[in-house]
């Protein structure tokens, strides 16, 4: 059975929203995940939901999976967001803001405020927020162009002297603080900036009346393709993209409940709103600005116990990358480990005389990105440097330009993807001249190069100077930056070109197992599942007997059909701390296991329009890490979901000792570390011999 894929994203959501219901959790742990919920819902707002009101609008029905037009579609998610958004407001107004208000943490009311306290927030707006504010008549003939996701106050004004009222829109600049914080209101103390635009922009309009104010926000269609002909200005083009989607149709309004229906009525006219995409929400908009408070420096005893990477086991601080990476392959499993060695291999690169050249592929990188600066420092001194930059991860495409923009000036040779396809491998090749003849040393993981990241997502990279992969690494970047046709690997299986079709025949090989009667396994941990041949192909397995486990953070759109086959096959997802991200594999193979890291899901997008790298893992210490983690996965019982045949989701069956995947992973870390420093300590110490 298929499952429709916009709802199943939005039950991962709600997976995500019912850890801010879980009472035990502390208050900002809490706060934290309401904020990634609504962020997460902004986000498929503007990419799904628009993208489905652009087929509607262009009159394409052509139906999804599960046979739903983008008009019924567009009819479940409003209703499953609607309850999703009642349930928000419901843990933020009932359950949430007590318990903060009991900490010291809610926002204060400006009219509850002493004479004093008012005269002082007064005085805080006339010199750090008035001089910023610019506002916008709102004129149905000439309406202005309102940003997208921005908080705006709505104002309705009429004239001292009588006459008609009229509309304006403050945009409240994001260069100015969601919480204005002041020594006026205590150590804690905040109120929200939509307040105190409210209660005093009446100095911004001398001679009138405020007759009603109310803070909006509009969601705009975010999903807006570029156009890569051929001979164009790819980075141009984007640019254009990056305009568009400010101004692009309205997708969703959203509106406090009880805003005056004369200034609903202007704003839904000025943004194009209709009521099939207004929410009127009981309470403050924009959740997702509360989630920095959970990182804030301070109130320690309403968020968890912080956990401090590793130093990974595997690698000797005392020793250089390369040395370290001579020594064997390296399995590092970042947050659980540190990531600094692969930041510590790209800096020592950028600097070590012996390296002559450096390519990299960079979808996501953090600001003051580590990575990026030593790039530009090994261009600068004289080394061969390519970095091809996929200025199609969206939402990240005005940074990723920038980035280009900055290695170029340094530069480097930098390629803007391929023509079609996101390229979404996460890899990294240096070359470097040693005893008289070259060596290929790579980095090859599952997650972005992104050391802000890094610390919240859980990803596993692998550190090689393996031939075979080496090799790989070098046909894989001729490929893409030669525009050759990815072929003649020896090891690595890419996207579009070998990865579908060898995964389809490592499932046809355990299905074939099982009707002989011989014992078959497949377990796959990645993000999302919805590429139809890869869930028909998993529905053939479950129905032959193979015993399947999935673990599938987020999207799901396959469900066993038959009673033998949801017999066979277990789904679950885990939310926790960390999110997860990494995408492993592993095939009985009759008992000789084959074990796979990759940068793709099993999704259409992933395996047909990206390029995507899946790694076998051969050394037997990093297969049996890889099984443990697996393993881990499908014991957990605490924030493991289980998903039903309908496609919903439960919590996982709590018969035994409570176990925590992302718990135990720490613990594990921990312990390979204090064992690698007790080896350590041994080797250091002089023996001893016993006394007789």
């Amino acid at each position: 059975m298929f499952i429709n894929r916009e709802i199943s994203w939005l039950e991962f959501n709600q997976r995500v929203l019912d850890q801010a219901l879980r009472p035990e959790l502390p208050l900002l742990e809490r706060v934290k995940f309401l904020s990634i919920s609504a962020s997460n819902l902004d986000e498929f707002f503007q990419v799904r939901v628009g993208g489905l009101m652009l087929l509607r609008q262009t009159g394409k029905f052509k139906p999804d999976i599960t046979g739903l037009s983008p008009s019924e579609q567009l009819e479940r998610i409003r209703e499953r967001a609607g309850n999703m958004v009642t349930t928000q407001y419901h843990l933020l107004q009932e359950v949430l803001m007590p318990l903060m208000v009991e900490a010291g943490l809610s926002p204060q009311k400006l009219d509850d405020l002493t004479e004093a306290q008012h005269a002082a927030l007064e005085e805080y707006f006339i010199n750090n927020i008035s001089p910023i504010l610019t506002p916008l008549a709102m004129e149905v003939e000439q309406p202005p162009m309102l940003p997208n996701l921005s908080l705006i106050l709505g104002v309705e004004l009429q004239p001292t002297t009588g006459g008609e009222t009229r509309f304006v829109a403050i945009t409240l600049p994001e260069v100015l603080p969601r919480r204005v914080q002041s020594a006026v209101l205590g150590r804690n103390g905040y109120v929200m900036l939509e307040d105190m635009v409210s209660t005093f922009c009446p100095l911004l309009f001398p001679g009138e009346k405020v007759l009603s104010t109310t803070p909006f926000r509009v969601t705009r269609n975010g999903d807006i393709a570029v156009a890569e002909e051929e001979g164009g200005d790819f980075a141009r083009e984007m640019e254009s993209v990056l305009v568009a989607r400010k101004f692009s149709d309205c997708v969703r309004l959203e509106l406090p409940a009880g805003t005056p229906q004369s200034i609903e009525k202007r704003i839904s006219a000025i943004v194009g709103a209709d009521e099939g995409s207004t929410y009127r929400v009981p309470g403050l908009l924009r959740l997702v600005d509360f989630g920095q408070m959970a990182f804030e420096p301070g109130n320690d005893q309403h968020k968890v116990q912080a956990w401090t990477p590793c130093w990974p086991a595997e690698v000797d601080a005392s020793l250089s990358m390369f040395e370290n990476i001579a020594q064997g392959d390296i399995l590092i499993h970042n947050p659980y480990e540190s990531y600094e060695p692969i930041v510590k291999l790209i800096e020592e690169a950028a600097t070590d005389p012996d390296v002559i050249a450096i390519k990299q592929v960079l979808y996501r990188t953090a600001e003051n990105s580590r990575f990026i600066a030593a790039l530009c420092r090994a261009a600068e001194t004289g080394k061969q440097v390519t970095v091809l930059v996929e200025l199609k991860a969206r939402f990240d495409e005005r940074h990723n330009l920038a980035q280009a923009e900055k290695l170029q000036r340094s530069g480097v040779q930098v390629v803007y993807g391929v023509k079609g396809f996101k390229t979404h491998a996460k890899i990294m090749l240096i070359v470097r001249r040693e005893n008289g003849s070259l060596r290929r040393y790579c980095h090859i993981g599952t997650g972005n190069y992104n050391e802000k990241t890094a610390r919240i997502y859980s990803d596993l990279s692998l550190l090689t100077c393996n031939e075979h992969l080496g090799a790989d690494a070098s046909q894989f970047f001729n490929s893409v930056t030669g525009l050759t046709r990815l072929m003649r690997f020896r090891r690595i299986y890419p996207a579009p070109a070998t990865m579908k079709s060898h995964l389809l025949e490592l499932i046809a090989a355990e299905t074939r197992r099982a009707e002989m009667g011989e014992r078959a396994i497949i377990r796959a941990k990645m993000n999302s599942l919805n590429d139809v041949e890869m869930m028909n192909a998993l529905e053939k397995a479950a129905e032959a007997g193979v015993n399947i486990q999935l673990n599938i953070r987020g999207i799901c759109c396959w469900a066993p059909t038959s009673e033998k086959a949801r017999a066979c096959t277990r789904i679950t997802s885990i939310v926790d701390r960390y999110l997860e991200h990494a995408r492993l594999f592993h095939f009985h193979n009759g008992g000789n296991p084959l074990i796979y890291m990759a940068s793709a899901d099993w999704m259409s997008r992933n395996l047909d329009r990206r390029v995507e790298l899946l790694v076998p893992i051969e050394d037997p210490r990093h297969a049996s890490r890889i099984m443990g983690i697996l393993d881990s996965c499908f014991k957990d019982n605490t924030q493991a979901c289980d998903m039903a045949p309908d496609g919903s989701y439960h919590p996982a069956e709590n018969k035994k000792k409570a176990f925590a995947m992302q718990a135990h992973l720490q613990r594990e870390a921990r312990r390979r570390a204090r064992n690698q420093e007790s080896d350590n300590k041994r080797v250091l110490e002089p023996h001893k011999p016993k006394k007789a």
